[in-house]
């Protein structure tokens, strides 16, 4: 009997020590890398709520539950319209937030005191009422130019204010993708004219200063080209001289080797002579025969070495001297024909620059003629009275320099102080008519000066006089 009771209460302790393990073991609660453990209840340290990433932690029945937060990001539109930018110029800026639950502690913390318990669509309209209230007006403390051309800038402003707003609730921003600034006034477009087109006259610019250093380039190419060959023929004179004089050394060699072939001959038939005459001695007749015909062929061996020797010391060196003269006369003349060439290409090549440049500033004044024309309304003369208006000033100043330097020692003047018609008015008056009237030049011009000038009225006698408008 009491074998059964033993047995039973070790049964019964053991299931209970089991259903206690498997109890605790219920009652621990791992959290994943994408979701937030909150334990609420009684979590001690005077806090509401007990937060935690990743890991896992026991949660005591009764006193303490547990909720997840889900880490997902949430991608919120906000197609923003008509929003006042610091020019109070209404704007569209549409624009793609990406938020989420922040990692950070006291992050947690907010986010488990303001968005435990709520689902995902309520997260994003309060997200999206923080994003939509923050960016208008991070628009509306920049300007236009601000916002369109200095997009990191502005990026960087709606970070910092909407960070502050969200990081309230618990909720961080990831990222900020704003798709396309629009305006209703259409002032962003003009912006986008006026650099395009500031960008187009730049790129014309920057042509036309390539095209004229291409032509410097080439003018600079084309005159170290001339004087190249200037050079190239100098070295060539230079050759063909050298050349020149190592000829006569090798005809004076000549010549040398020649005397001396004359003189080995002259001992060769001074051998032969003496040869001769000892065999003429032995045979009597046809030794004295022998002896007058060696003597006439000494005679004309003679003749024809001195001959040749005549040739090789006066007429060789003279021709060679002639050839000479010529050679030196025609690469002078090639020479002077060369040079006088490249100047003439150099001069042609500067009057072709400076035609070209004057016809640039003559295009650039018809242009600029043209476009005041159009500014009159195509009333040409308008046009012509507006460019003699500009030339006013000048005039005036050579009508005051016609009297400047006049010098008048001294005036003396013998008048009644009465009626307006003194000889002392008359005097000045007729002094200062002594210049070109202002009217009267601009009538030779073919103008007619606005009336606030003054007007033309003809004299008594037939000629104009001036009158102040």
């Amino acid at each position: 009997m009491n074998f059964n009771f033993v047995l039973i209460a070790v049964v019964f302790l053991a299931v209970f020590i089991f259903a206690l393990i498997v109890f605790l073991a219920s009652r621990y609660k791992r959290c994943a890398s994408n979701q937030i453990l909150v334990i609420y209840g009684k979590v001690g340290g005077g806090r509401s709520a007990r937060c935690m990433h990743g890991g896992g932690a026991f949660v005591w029945p009764l006193i303490q539950d547990y909720k997840f937060l889900d880490l997902t990001p949430m991608t919120i539109n906000i197609p923003l319209k008509g929003a006042l930018s610091l020019q109070n110029i209404r704007i569209n800026v549409p624009s793609t937030f990406t938020v989420a639950i922040a990692t950070e502690s006291e992050s947690m913390d907010s986010a488990a005191v303001r968005l435990l318990g709520l689902d995902r669509d309520n997260v994003e309209s309060m997200a999206t009422e923080i994003i939509l209230g923050q960016l208008r007006l991070t628009v509306a403390s920049l300007t236009i130019e601000q916002i369109n051309q200095d997009r990191e800038r502005f990026l960087d402003a709606i970070r910092k204010n909407i960070d502050i707003e969200l990081d309230k609730i618990g909720l961080c921003l990831i990222n900020v993708n704003v798709t396309d600034i629009t305006d209703e006034s259409g002032y962003i477009e003009s912006i986008g004219k006026k650099a395009a087109l500031t960008a187009i006259n730049q790129a014309k610019v920057d042509v036309a200063e390539q095209d004229k250093l291409g032509a410097i380039g080439e003018a600079d190419a084309r005159k170290e080209q001339q004087v190249r060959v200037a050079e190239l023929d100098k070295e060539q004179q230079v050759q063909i001289a050298e050349f020149t004089k190592e000829q006569r050394i090798q005809t004076a060699d000549y010549n040398a080797k020649a005397v001396e072939g004359e003189n080995t001959s002259r001992a060769e038939i001074a051998i032969s002579n003496a040869t001769l005459a000892e065999r003429e001695a032995e045979a009597a007749m046809r030794g004295e025969v022998a002896q007058q015909e060696a003597a006439a062929e000494i005679q004309k061996a003679k003749a024809v070495s001195e001959q040749r020797r005549l040739e090789a010391e006066e007429v060789v060196p003279r021709e060679i001297e002639k050839r000479k003269l010529e050679i030196d006369a025609a690469a002078r003349a090639e020479q002077r024909r060369r040079l006088a060439q490249g100047e003439a290409d150099a001069i042609l090549l500067v009057k072709a620059a400076e035609a070209e440049g004057i016809k640039k500033v003559l295009d650039a004044k018809a242009v600029g003629y043209q476009t005041l024309i159009k500014a009159a309304n195509s009333d040409a003369k308008s046009a012509a009275t507006l460019l003699l208006v500009e030339k006013l000033e000048e005039i005036v100043k050579m009508q005051a320099e016609a009297i400047k330097n006049i010098k008048i020692d001294k005036i003396t003047v013998w008048d009644s102080p009465s009626g307006d018609n003194s000889s002392t008015s008359n005097f000045v008056r007729n002094l200062v008519k002594t210049l070109p009237p202002l009217h009267d030049i601009a009538q030779q011009a073919g103008l007619d000066l606005p009336a606030f000038l003054g007007t033309l009225e003809t004299k008594k006698d037939g000629g104009p006089d001036e009158k102040d408008g």
